[in-house]
């Protein structure tokens, strides 16, 4: 196996030369630098990554850490597209992506700093965290560098990425109103989610700015689940026939509603409008087509890994980055 003595023989220079010039290191004359990747590549020299990470004490690998990651996720496929976004901007760069998958029995049993150490990862992004998850108070205390996806927290070592989610949920209920809906009801996702608490808002101020008056019943939980938004909405629309449209924090919860307006004799549109929220590849393909409120999954990853690698680079201060969200005009809304 070629190693840098090797290298360093063949271009006729120190070991350090060898060392400092493969390693990025300003001090290289360009041209030594140029002929020591030659012959490294000539050689088929492979750095041992680890040694070299326990020299520098960075591994020059981060890690995705997810919670909540299940069979029903593949459905919405939202953690694969945050996945791709992370994945698009770690691949053109030198840093390795561990997954994380984990579940609060885990989490009992390990710390999120000892999480870290023994994956020697220099910083974290977190996806589907609920606001009382025991490693976010970690996150915020730890000094390991980490970006958080949709929960906006801000300290010296912590950013994060979220979508406009109030202007998004304000926008589906007021095009609700807009086509003549006055009992418009919502199933949210649950109460630990951070979306769901600004997506509720958005519901409320569109309400409240078109004069209508916030009704606390025909708000519902359904645990961003299809099947658990399937039993909520049918319940709802039994116990108020009144309601003519629904909108849904999720498009997995969006399916659920339309499948529970069928059991309940209503047909979408023509007597229940339904619209979600996240423009799942799903929502498209279904019958009716959802109306929906799109977010790029895909840049909340990109995004992430921008700034986490940034600041381990670039040693930059963290950032709250908020991305804009569009309203997806399908099938399964129309006017009273």
């Amino acid at each position: 196996m070629t190693t840098i003595k090797d290298i360093a023989k063949a271009a006729g220079v120190s070991v350090t030369t060898v060392s400092r010039a493969l390693n990025g290191y300003s001090d290289v004359n360009e041209k030594t630098r140029k002929k020591i990747i030659e012959i490294s590549k000539e050689l088929n020299y492979s750095p041992n990554i680890l040694a070299r990470g326990l020299v520098m004490n960075k591994s020059k690998t981060i890690g995705l850490l997810v919670s909540g990651f299940n069979k029903e996720s593949i459905k919405d496929n939202f953690t694969f597209e945050v996945l791709s976004g992370i994945n698009q901007y770690a691949a053109e760069t030198d840093y390795d992506l561990v997954l994380f998958n984990t579940t609060s029995t885990k989490q009992r049993e390990k710390t999120y700093a000892q999480l870290c150490r023994e994956r020697r990862v220099d910083g974290v992004i977190l996806q589907g965290i609920k606001t009382d998850d025991p490693y976010l108070q970690e996150v915020v205390e730890s000094n390991i560098p980490c970006v958080l996806i949709d929960i906006p927290i801000q300290t010296e070592n912590v950013g994060f990425v979220t979508t406009d989610n109030i202007a998004g949920a304000k926008s589906a209920v007021r095009y609700l109103i807009e086509l003549g809906h006055k009992n418009i009801a919502m199933v949210n996702g649950h109460d630990l989610a951070f979306v769901s608490q600004e997506r509720l808002e958005g519901y409320k101020r569109a309400l409240s700015e078109a004069g209508l008056s916030f009704r606390k019943e025909l708000v519902i939980n359904g645990a961003f689940e299809e099947g658990k938004s399937e039993e909520v909405t049918h319940k709802l629309l039994n116990d108020y026939p009144e309601v003519t449209a629904v909108f849904c924090a999720s498009d997995l919860m969006a399916l659920g509603s339309i499948k529970a307006a069928g059991k309940s004799g209503r047909k979408v549109p023509e007597s229940l409008s339904v619209i979600g929220y996240d423009d799942i590849l799903l929502s498209s393909y279904v019958s009716p087509s959802l109306t929906t409120i799109a977010q790029n999954k895909q840049q909340l990853g990109f995004h992430a890994a921008q700034q986490l690698i940034e600041m381990l680079e670039k040693e930059s201060a963290p950032a709250h980055i908020i991305l804009e969200t569009e309203l997806k005009i399908r099938q399964s809304t129309a006017g009273i």
